[in-house]
């Protein structure tokens, strides 16, 4: 028989519904249920296209053995990821905390009255295999210290969710923010740049498209030619590894979630539109700064994928686009992309020596399924080079390589289309079809295509007007016209940039106004996720089903919601010129700015924001990264005679001419059992501490340098250098026109981050009371 997930919409639930697990959605009747039974939840969380969420149900929920044990003990619930973001991420980061890293699926064990969770993992084999325990082994545990140790179980239930609201929902005072957070990130991502293969960081590649489109942006920003030359290698090269590695799909368009290996030939072959909608865009803006014909291909043929496959032309009342496609086929992950030498002689005839070549398959086989080793070897697609650089090669013109892949591609096409294909994912989610109207909306313009634009203005009407409540309240997804579930913070900001950028490009209909759209929504989120204080919140603040209100900083394969919105808010201030809409972005950066200073590349969309403001030709969207300082001064004044480093200069004004740098000397007295890490920190410097910098922290007309003093060893391995004690040093301002932090004056800062043998403090920006006077020639 069903369980109660056969009422469900998701096609993550659904597939569990026909388990012998007594599943529940995850909702009050459950919570009250386990509560009247005194039994522990058992919330297990994953989404549709999860290739181990597969094995677990095959392999575990649907053995009636096992199934019977945990029904008999605990109150099963399971939840899609997808339509739950905030659950999924409380409970990660809990799972986290306990065993050092995550994963789906996901399955954590709660308390029943406050939903705390008190014992967490992620994918447990029926029977024990290595390390692992098995299901029941884990269950019956689980079982017997909740009858037999509750006082225990309770009090590290209320450890642990201590430790998640510390992470998730703690306030932190604000910090000044501003270039040297833009000019830290830069150098950052510039030394995690693999100068070999691409990317930032080794195996597995992830593209991370978030790293590439702050760069885009920044490289307009960098006067200096070799660094601005660094940075478009960096972008180009990982672009270049993209496009012609299996992580793109050459056959069907688009690109699949990240590549197992280092050289991003053999894909996790899931795909996901908020993957193609962020990738499609990068390599839309790359085309357009740098002129490329690949790119705009690329582009093309990623967005007729998402057309193609993505979309259901048989329902035109369901405009939106779907979330993802699944990893196996047949229980055999990758099997629709994987092809044979002898598959193509049989389809591809005469092209098929040019295929195997081009293709890669003339080298022998790259995939060999690690979970089915008695499987043959196949060969996933992909290309030696750029189809530029390979008609050089072969002595060839562009357009004839690009033809004869066009003629091979659309041969492999059909027959892939005839083979069992992947699961798709048909639910449509509001913040992922929000990435992918603006990425349409902004290929249409690079490539001249209506039809993108037609699809983009239709999606962004079908969210507007159908996945709302009775109280035109945004709902975050629809399924088959049923649409549920109160949009979160990341729903509504996606949404209102989408519709910004359909306003932009003047796409419009003469009964639906994107940019009025964008106006309602933004009051709505403003009224459900904020706080007096400016913060915005992941969630509502009346959501009774979590024990802590998530605030995430930090950005994964999704932007946060909060960077979301913030860029939300500038572009609501662009379009309008309503400055409430840039004060608002202030005071939400002054709140982001604790750890985006920790970390401005783990927060590197709120970074970009910091760019998009400095670098705005609007004055007054400038004065909002000055007036976050200003709230954070304020902040910090009251704590001033307790910091630990105390900084001073030898004079309050400094001049400089075309001939002559203005030079200052700088001292640092840090406090005993204090230490700041030098500007060189040395291998120990990857852990993610802000080494000690001096620059503008905003204005222009002049290079700053330094002559930083050589960090002594500290540490175990003495790989991190720190300084102690007073330092002082010289620093050498130089007149550059046009260099910096934007427009208006100059002013120099000063940014390091104190730590004690235990724990680091936020990193600090401080501004050096220097009057620099520039006297031009």
């Amino acid at each position: 028989m069903p369980n109660r997930l056969a009422a469900q919409t998701s096609p993550y639930l659904l597939q569990h519904a026909n388990n012998p697990v007594d599943w529940h959605p995850w909702d009050e009747h459950a919570f009250a249920a386990a509560r009247g039974r005194n039994v522990p939840i058992f919330l297990s969380v994953g989404y549709s296209t999860c290739y181990w969420c597969h094995v677990m149900e095959r392999e575990t929920f649907e053995n009636s053995a096992l199934a019977s044990i945990l029904n008999a003990s605990f109150l099963p619930i399971k939840v899609d990821r997808e339509e739950r973001p905030d659950v999924d991420e409380i409970y990660m980061l809990a799972t986290q905390l306990m065993t050092g890293h995550g994963g789906w699926p996901m399955n954590v064990f709660l308390e029943p009255a406050s939903l705390r969770p008190f014992w967490c993992g992620t994918y447990f084999p029926p029977e024990p295999r290595g390390p692992m325990p098995g299901f029941a082994q884990v269950l019956e545990a689980v079982a017997d210290a909740w009858n037999n140790r509750r006082d225990d179980v309770l009090a590290q239930a209320a450890q642990l969710a201590s430790a998640v609201r510390d992470h998730l929902a703690a306030t932190r005072a604000p910090v000044p923010v501003g270039e040297p957070q833009v000019r830290q990130a830069i150098e950052q991502l510039m030394r995690l740049f693999d100068r070999t293969r691409g990317g930032f960081g080794g195996a597995p590649k992830f593209p991370q498209p978030v790293f590439l489109d702050f760069l885009l942006r920044a490289r307009a920003h960098i006067e200096d030619s070799p660094t601005r030359a660094g940075i478009d290698h960096a972008i180009r090269f990982t672009l270049d590894r993209i496009s012609i590695g299996g992580i793109h799909d050459h056959v069907g368009g688009g690109f699949h979630r990240y590549a197992v290996d280092g050289t991003w030939t053999v894909p996790h072959f899931e795909k996901m539109l908020y993957d193609n909608a962020q990738l499609a865009l990068v390599f839309a803006r790359a085309a357009r700064i740098y002129d490329d014909a690949w790119y705009r291909r690329v582009v093309r043929r990623a967005l007729d994928y998402v057309l193609r496959e993505l979309t259901d032309p048989g329902s035109p009342g369901q405009a939106g686009f779907f979330s993802a496609q699944d990893a196996e086929v047949d229980h055999r992950e990758g099997l629709n992309y994987l092809w044979t030498s002898e598959q193509f002689d049989h389809l591809l005839g005469d092209e098929a020596d040019f295929a195997r070549t081009i293709y890669g398959l003339s080298a022998g086989p790259n995939f060999k399924d690690p979970h089915h080793p008695d499987e043959p070897a196949r060969s996933v697609l992909r290309l030696p080079d750029r189809p530029d650089c390979l008609a050089q090669d072969r002595k060839e013109t562009t357009e004839d390589i690009l033809a004869r892949l066009d003629r091979v591609n659309d041969c492999l096409l059909t027959a892939r289309s005839q083979r069992s294909q992947p699961l798709t994912d048909d639910k449509i989610i509001a913040s992922w079809n929000g990435l992918m109207i603006a990425t349409l909306t902004d290929g249409s313009q690079l490539l001249n295509e209506a039809r993108y634009a037609r699809a983009a203005l239709a999606a962004a009407r079908f969210i507007v007007e159908h996945m709302r409540d009775a109280d035109a309240r945004l709902l975050r997804t629809c399924r088959k016209g049923e649409a549920h579930t109160p949009a979160f913070l990341e729903d509504h900001a996606a949404m209102i940039s989408a519709l910004c950028c359909l306003h932009r490009a003047g796409l419009r209909a003469p009964d639906f106004d994107p940019l009025h759209a964008a106006l309602a929504l933004a009051a709505r989120a403003r009224e459900a996720f904020t706080d007096a204080s400016g913060a915005w919140f992941d969630t509502r603040d009346d959501q009774s089903d979590l024990f802590v209100r998530p605030r995430s900083t930090y950005d994964g394969a999704m932007p946060s919601g909060p960077a979301l919105m913030l860029h939300a808010l500038i572009d609501l201030a662009e379009v309008t010129e309503d400055r409430s809409h840039a004060e608002s972005a202030g005071r939400l950066l002054a709140s982001l700015s604790a750890d985006l200073a920790r970390s401005p590349v783990a927060a590197i969309h709120s970074t970009h924001a910091i760019l998009r403001l400095i670098a705005s030709p609007l004055a007054w969207l400038n004065d909002q990264v000055d007036d976050a300082a200003a709230e954070a001064a304020a902040s910090d004044a009251s704590q001033s005679s307790h910091s630990p480093v105390h900084v001073f200069a030898d004079a309050e004004e400094v001049l400089v001419t075309p001939d002559r740098p203005g030079v200052v000397q700088v001292e640092l007295r840090i406090k005993p059992g204090y230490h700041i890490a030098a500007a060189d920190p040395g291998t120990g410097g990857s852990a993610g501490l802000v080494p000690l910098r001096v620059g503008l922290v905003k204005g222009q007309g002049v290079a700053v340098y330094a002559d930083y003093p050589e960090g002594e060893p500290y540490g175990p391995d003495s790989a991190l250098r720190v300084h102690t004690g007073t330092i002082a040093f010289s620093v050498a301002i130089e007149h550059a026109p046009g260099v910096g932090a934007g427009p208006g004056d100059p002013v120099l800062g000063i940014t390091f981050q104190p730590c004690t043998d235990t724990e680091c403090l936020e990193p600090r920006t401080l501004t050096l009371d220097i009057l620099l006077h520039l006297q031009e020639q």
